[in-house]
């Protein structure tokens, strides 16, 4: 089955160019003002700047979430516009996520004390890689999926002390124990 089709394909960068152009028009900077990487180690000063950093493992497991959620909720529909249904979610995750309200929230509640939102290349690097976890996700079964998932929650864990699952719960319900250990 093709992830993309004639259809799809340009609502596709449509979305994409939607976030870079709402993004932009909102004052976000292109990259890390201190230059740019392909990676960014987390809690450093270009976090959320540069292409990737370790919540790139995140947005990937996005992508399975969404794949699974969305061959449950909409079983019928073709693969494709699944997909676009995924990229649309991960594109309104990305404008809230770099909204002053959640932007703060991060700073209250987590150890991202200077967070001050993503650049425009990682938000859209972050839908691409939500876009390649929906991939993944497509051609395996629930078991890998469910491996991969446990897998990189686990590594961001050793070369972050985040993950998915620490920063749903720390902007939910923010853990002050949780905090003081990822800022150790």
């Amino acid at each position: 089955m093709q992830l993309f089709t004639r259809r799809t394909a340009p609502v596709a960068l449509a979305l994409v160019a939607l976030c870079g152009m709402v993004l932009y028009f909102e004052g976000r900077i292109g990259w890390c003002k201190y230059g740019f990487s392909l990676w960014s180690p987390a809690w450093s000063r270009c976090t959320s700047q540069n292409l990737f950093d370790p919540y790139t493992f995140s947005h990937l497991l996005h992508g399975v979430i969404f794949y699974w959620l969305l061959r449950w909720l909409a079983p019928n529909w073709p693969l494709a516009w699944r997909l676009i249904a995924a990229m649309t979610i991960e594109v309104a995750w990305e404008l809230l996520e770099n909204s002053p309200p959640i932007i703060e929230r991060y700073r209250q509640t987590t150890a991202s004390l200077d967070y001050t939102g993503d650049s425009i290349l990682n938000s859209l690097s972050d839908v691409a890689a939500a876009v390649a976890g929906f991939a993944i996700a497509s051609r395996t079964g629930w078991k890998t999926a469910l491996a991969m998932f446990a897998g990189l929650e686990l590594l961001a864990l050793l070369i972050a002390r985040d993950n998915l699952t620490l920063n749903v719960l720390m902007l939910i319900w923010p853990i002050e124990s949780i905090k003081d250990w990822q800022t150790m």
